[in-house]
């Protein structure tokens, strides 16, 4: 790990300041996806700026017919809420099962969504609910948001503030982890909401992504057995020692038929 400059700033005003000013600037929020990184020697940013003393980052709150959660929220946070267990408690049963105990309780929902792991969690449930991403100076929907193998939308001086989660009918998430890292090997979430069905899936490709024939069969029944004759092409999925495309594939279904049983 290469030397840095750290910087404490005060609001989020500076911190976006401070960014804009780095050579290399990188915003850190509970550091669970950008200190691995540095320590593997595939990021060298000469300026940390933390995020970590920013209160207006942080917070759980219900506005009309949506569940907004502060980027600086860490996930323990969010899987503890009664405010998200009454609102959309998929999204807590989600949370409550990232990682484990030590990132849970220091990784952030903001940090997650802009670092854009592909087998991170929190992309299927901001896809699948149609969030929107909140940052310093505008609002992304969450199908504009992610734009493949850890990229998305934001500028690389731009701050995640905040997501707007609309409340939906039912939703609920299953994952498949990875036994070592509890990352998704496949994980799905499905929602019926305001924006009709959406069907979300991460882990299985480059980065999070709907199916359409699923949500058009929960469209027309929601039910987990409209979901039986599902087929998921393996074209551009993942391989590896944990599983091939073709079985990632079949867990797609899999997770997605439980996702919607655990709907009720």
């Amino acid at each position: 790990m290469r030397d840095f400059v750290f910087h404490k700033p005060q609001d989020v005003a500076a911190a976006v300041t401070t960014v804009k000013k780095a050579t290399e600037g990188k915003f850190l929020g509970g550091g669970q996806s950008l200190l691995p990184v540095m320590k593997l020697g595939l990021a060298a940013p000469t300026d940390l700026i933390s995020l970590a003393g920013l209160s207006t980052l942080k917070g759980i709150r219900v506005e009309g017919k949506e569940l907004v959660i502060g980027a600086g929220t860490i996930h323990a946070e969010v899987a503890d809420s009664a405010e998200v267990k009454r609102a959309i408690p998929g999204l807590a049963a989600l949370a409550a099962h990232i990682g484990d105990p030590q990132v849970r309780n220091r990784g952030t929902l903001g940090g997650s969504l802009a670092h854009n792991d592909p087998a991170a969690d929190y992309p299927a449930a901001v896809l699948a609910l149609g969030a929107t991403v909140k940052t310093d100076r505008r609002t992304i929907a969450a199908d504009a948001f992610f734009k493949g193998l850890y990229q998305t939308a934001l500028a690389p001086d731009e701050l995640i503030t905040a997501v707007h989660f609309p409340i939906p009918e039912k939703a609920a998430y299953a994952k498949f982890a990875q036994p070592a890292s509890k990352f998704a090997l496949v994980g799905v979430m499905v929602a019926k909401g305001p924006a009709g069905v959406r069907v979300a899936v991460t882990g299985a490709g480059a980065g999070v992504f709907r199916v359409a024939d699923a949500e058009k069969a929960l469209t027309a029944r929601f039910a987990a057995d409209a979901l039986a004759g599902l087929e998921v092409s393996a074209t551009g999925l993942g391989s590896d020692g944990f599983g091939s495309a073709e079985y990632r594939a079949h867990l797609v279904g899999v997770m997605a038929r439980r996702a919607v049983a655990a709907c009720g």
